[in-house]
């Protein structure tokens, strides 16, 4: 079986979306890229398959173009907005897309999400934007592949990396979030959803949607994630 170890990393990544309650029914996928060979190679969610029912062996390998390398059933509807972003973000090895409850309705209503609170700022560089709404012509030509399209074009216009802003929601839609392993995505989506169920309650109890002071966000986010990081343990070689 091809990428048996990728199979399985993904597998357990589906698996934590249905356990933590981040998408209902067979909504959300997730999805990891290896890198490591003559091509890239895409592990993905069947369409439509139950969580608790996959194995490893249902997931399907395909290239960068969809193609499908091994598997026999269909793979996820949103695969074509999966494969864009692992060609236009090298830096990620994971994807996962939900429908959270808070996370989506920040997406519908068109908002991104503000910076209001230390907690997002441990794992967001800023707010967590909103893409543009899909134009008629764009749902029309390739709708699942634009989608990927106006996320990369949200990035680039905000000259934002996806590296420190692990995550989007996409205008109307829901959102999608990343990492460096598929486990890494699912932990990103997971944070996204917490964060936008904060924020909607904080701004409800009517907090000032200009956020944390500046200087409070970017100590937090580089306590974590800066070249002197001090969260955590030191990893010794």
């Amino acid at each position: 079986m091809l990428l048996e170890s990728l199979r399985r990393q993904v597998l357990h990544a589906n698996q934590e979306i249905a356990r933590r309650g981040l998408a209902p029914h067979t909504f959300g996928n997730a999805s990891g890229i290896d890198r490591g060979g003559s091509e890239p190679l895409v592990v993905i969610k069947p369409s439509g398959v139950d969580y608790t029912a996959m194995t490893p062996a249902d997931l399907v390998v395909t290239n960068l173009d969809g193609k499908i390398v091994e598997g026999s059933l269909r793979p996820s509807s949103d695969l074509d907005t999966h494969t864009l972003l692992y060609r236009e973000f090298p830096e990620i090895g994971g994807i996962v897309h939900t429908h959270s409850e808070f996370a989506t309705s920040w997406a519908q209503a068109g908002r991104p999400i503000p910076c209001l609170g230390t907690t997002h700022a441990d794992y967001f560089h800023g707010p967590v934007p909103v893409t543009e709404p899909l134009t008629a012509e764009e749902v029309t030509e390739a709708y699942v592949r634009n989608t990927g399209a106006v996320i990369v074009r949200r990035f680039r216009s905000g000259n934002l990396s996806p590296v420190a802003v692990p995550g989007v929601l996409v205008a109307g839609h829901a959102p999608f979030a990343w990492g460096k392993t598929p486990a890494e995505a699912v932990e990103h989506a997971d944070v996204l959803e917490y964060i936008a169920r904060l924020a909607f309650r904080s701004i409800l109890l009517q907090a000032s949607e200009s956020g944390i002071p500046p200087y409070v966000s970017e100590h937090h986010y580089l306590r974590k994630h800066g070249p002197k990081a001090t969260y955590g343990q030191a990893k010794h070689g």
